[in-house]
């Protein structure tokens, strides 16, 4: 796990090192910059499997220079498989060029867009890398299917430049962030960032599931040469589905993915919620871990007290399965203390999730690696919203209504263009809130899980230099749930995710905890923390209203972004967004608004 970042186009060894300074959270154990006269690769390291060797840039035999974050699982299934590669490294990621030299010798034609997404295809794991081959002059960006890793691009003066994180672009000093503001209303109406957006204008990510080939025109300026998709998601729900027989195979396919996440060569432990999902993968830890030979993780779980259902819920759970519980209780001030490190590291509104920073904190004193639960309501159906999708859709209508006019019109009508990180022309709701398959199979491809749950997993963690894993959206699990009928996700008259429950009922656990409703995350860690600090900042949030007064009518029920959107604004785009600046909410948000 890392940060990567780099530039196609007029490339600048301290930039590279710029931006590994800007995600240094992301990679402790080291650091390198790599260019040649096309291209500049950067790297910044935690150190995950093959401790002492496996540093990045990776350079291959053959002219190919590699960074990349994240894990690939099948990386020894591959090895057996492709031909003899001269590696020189023992971990995972070196698998990768020895994949695409693999390919590369089955032609003698550069490979395209879509030769590239096929070999990537064969990878299980979670990833965003970028391949440099110097032979063909072809730079090749990719993300993982379901986009749990992050990549960002932008382009200054016909340079491609890209990091993990929208901080580590401002290592170019040309590059000035910019609120992009049909990209926040869209943020706002939806809830979650759309699509390939950003908050930030001309700063997009790459697609999840997605590659792209980049090169260098004859002018110098880089140019995108071509796209092709590695997996898309979508959903192929069977006609019926017998518990008795297939919820053991939903549970096993579970199981291994759990079993593929526990491949470390440090500790690794268990983000305990006390929900059903973080509850089962507690649930089969011991099996996973009997199967991958390592050490059964230990379980953390932070909450406001004693007394909270989650805590006491974690509690049981970890207790009936024996597992090393660690407990954290968030400190009163919590709110005050670290919002500020929740938006800068976030990159985005959200100001309810606080216990992530010091669940996270806590969590990396002892391990390096943790397994959570996110996915699991996007594959499963868990959300309460889901219960009711009409009425759903009329609320992200009324949202988008009372947008300004031109961002409501654009959006309900178009044009969106995919130049500006959109995938189509249009957003109406009632295009993708139909019926639950389909706006199930929009939150996984537009924004919900990629941009909003993986994200806020994947910068809080890496705040702190801790790989998180979600073995939900593991391909074993993945592929058995996307065959679930509709009416074994939600059902009429029985509760949310009732496959995912039929097969929780086979580990043991509690049945209390198999049947505990979805309750939003920072809301129920946290509720009277929340509630008291959202009380104490009413005045400066109805300044915030007045001082974004064309979101206003849409920030209706959610006006607690527009305290995220001034901390936002505080720490991202006031004086370039350059540096973490210092300071409490109050400073923060005072020096917004004067």
């Amino acid at each position: 796990m890392c940060g990567i970042g780099g530039m196609l186009g007029s490339p600048d060894l301290s930039i590279g090192h710029r931006m590994n300074a800007l995600q240094a959270h992301r990679g402790p154990d080291g650091n390198d910059v790599w260019s040649d006269d096309n291209v500049m690769l950067a790297h910044t390291r935690l150190a995950i499997v093959d401790i002492e060797g496996s540093h990045q840039p990776l350079l291959g035999p053959d002219g190919t220079t590699l960074v990349v974050n994240g894990e690939i699982y099948n990386h020894l299934d591959l090895k057996r498989l492709l031909p003899p590669y001269p590696y020189t490294t023992m971990g995972d990621s070196e698998t990768i060029l020895a994949l695409h030299r693999s390919n590369q010798a089955k032609t003698s034609s550069p490979l395209t867009a879509q030769d590239h997404a096929n070999w990537i295809g064969k990878m299980e794991g979670m990833y965003a890398l970028a391949l440099w081959d110097s032979n063909e002059k072809q730079l090749i960006l990719a993300r993982d299917p379901l986009g749990i890793k992050p990549l960002v691009k932008t382009m200054v003066e016909g340079s491609l430049i890209f990091s993990s994180e929208v901080k580590g672009l401002r290592a170019d000093e040309r590059h000035i962030p910019e609120l992009d503001t049909l990209a926040l209303s869209a943020r706002v109406a939806w809830e979650y960032p759309l699509d390939a957006t950003t908050l930030l204008k001309g700063v997009h990510q790459v697609r999840p599931g997605t590659v792209e080939t980049w090169m260098l025109d004859e002018t110098g300026h880089a140019i995108m040469t071509g796209i092709a998709t590695i997996e898309n998601q979508a959903l192929t729900p069977d006609s019926a589905w017998d518990p008795s027989s297939q919820a053991p195979i939903l549970l096993d396919s579970f199981i291994t993915s759990v079993q593929q996440r526990l491949m470390a060569d440090v500790p690794v432990g268990i983000v305990l919620s006390g929900g059903l999902d973080s509850s089962l993968v507690a649930a089969v830890a011991n099996e996973a871990a009997q199967r991958a030979e390592q050490p059964v993780p230990a379980c953390w779980t932070v909450a406001e007290d004693e007394h909270n259902p989650d805590w006491i819920a974690a509690e049981r759970v970890a207790q009936h399965f024996d597992l090393e519980h660690h407990q954290h209780i968030l400190d009163p001030e919590a709110f005050h203390q670290s919002l500020p490190d929740l938006v800068w590291h976030g990159e985005d509104l959200d100001v309810t999730v606080l216990f992530f920073q010091p669940l996270f904190k806590t969590m990396a004193q002892k391990v390096k690696v943790g397994l959570c639960g996110q996915g699991a309501d996007e594959l499963h159906a868990g959300y309460p919203r889901y219960r009711n999708i009409p009425m759903y859709q009329q609320e992200i209508q009324r949202r988008i209504m009372a947008l300004p006019t031109s961002d409501s019109e654009r959006l309900m009508n178009g044009p969106l263009n995919t130049d500006d990180g959109w995938f189509q022309s249009t957003h109406q709701p009632a295009e993708h809130l139909g019926s639950l398959q389909s706006c199930l199979e929009f939150e996984m491809n537009h924004g919900q899980l990629s941009n909003f749950q993986l994200r806020l997993v994947d910068r809080h963690s890496m705040a702190h230099s801790l790989e998180v894993r979600v073995p939900f959206l593991g391909g074993p699990h993945r592929r058995q749930a996307a065959q679930l009928p509709m009416d074994w996700r939600l059902p009429d008259s029985l509760e949310e995710k009732a496959a995912l429950r039929a097969a929780a009922d086979l580990t043991g656990l509690p049945k209390d905890i198999v049947r505990r409703p979805k309750m939003p995350a920072g809301r129920a860690t946290s509720p009277t923390m929340l509630s008291n600090f959202l009380n104490e900042h009413r005045d400066v949030t109805a300044q915030l209203m007045t001082r974004y007064k064309p979101l206003a009518k849409s920030l209706a029920g959610q006006e607690e972004l527009a305290l995220g959107l001034g901390l936002f604004e505080a720490l991202h785009i006031m004086d370039g967004g350059r540096y973490k600046k210092v300071g409490s909410v109050d400073d923060l948000l005072t020096e917004v608004m004067n």
